[in-house]
């Protein structure tokens, strides 16, 4: 079953920061690719056309005509007999080197009549070096920690009086924010001297979103956490 929270989170942050963000800012690519990222840990659903106009405008997303993809021309009938959406990447699932289909969108979809690709992956790549993107839309994705797209979100959102959507991003913690699998790598003390970490707290105790962190079903409670003392800074403000 799909996280339908996750794919709300994602979109509304999509949608505060477009909101937000002044018209053409270059940063703003970035951060969507580190959004989607963070989705793509969860059981999530495609969730890209929700916002495909942000997206599009903000350059993460390109459409194209199908008869533009760099293989059509030796795979006309392929690409011409497509009539639903469809993820190009292809898995052989039963290979000894198989490691899931988590790069299931590096090559691009189709949604008839248009070809689709997001900056970054290997279909975005090819594209750019057959001078289909060039300029700005070239440049590579920066990699950005979540945290930092995390700050941008919650100060756009603190100015739309959105205090649940400051409050779910605040309740995934240490570990989710500023960690990864073996969690969070800091102590209490260089957390709290993270810019981001304070502008984001910041939000927090400015909007009283506190309670909405702890009701979210992604929260992590300072009695299950690994790291008591860190996890107990957190949760105070």
């Amino acid at each position: 079953m799909s996280e339908h929270v996750i794919e709300d989170l994602v979109a509304d942050s999509v949608g505060v920061l477009d909101a937000y963000a002044g018209v053409g800012d270059p940063r703003v690519r970035d951060w969507l690719a580190v959004l989607y990222g963070f989705e793509s840990a969860f059981d999530c659903s495609f969730t890209r056309f929700r916002v495909l106009d942000v997206l599009l405008r903000r350059r993460f997303t390109y459409r194209f005509p199908v008869h533009r993809h760099p293989d059509h021309a030796g795979r006309f009938a392929y690409f011409d007999g497509l009539t639903q959406f469809t993820a190009l990447r292809t898995f052989d699932e039963d290979a000894s080197g198989f490691g899931g289909d988590e790069s299931w969108l590096e090559d691009g979809y189709v949604e008839p009549p248009f070809l689709y690709c997001d900056a970054g992956t290997a279909l975005w790549r090819r594209m750019v070096a057959a001078g289909e993107l060039s300029g700005a839309d070239a440049v590579p994705l920066r990699r950005t920690p979540l945290i930092e797209v995390v700050r941008e979100v919650v100060v756009a959102a603190e100015k739309e009086q959105d205090r649940e959507l400051i409050g779910l991003w605040y309740g995934f913690g240490c570990g989710t924010l500023l960690g990864g699998p073996a969690g969070c790598p800091w102590d209490v003390e260089e957390v709290a001297e993270m810019p981001a970490v304070r502008d984001v707290r910041a939000v927090v105790r400015r909007t009283d979103a506190l309670s909405f962190a702890a009701q979210s079903a992604y929260a992590c409670p300072v009695e299950s956490a690994d790291d008591q003392d860190l996890e107990a800074w957190w949760w105070q403000l």
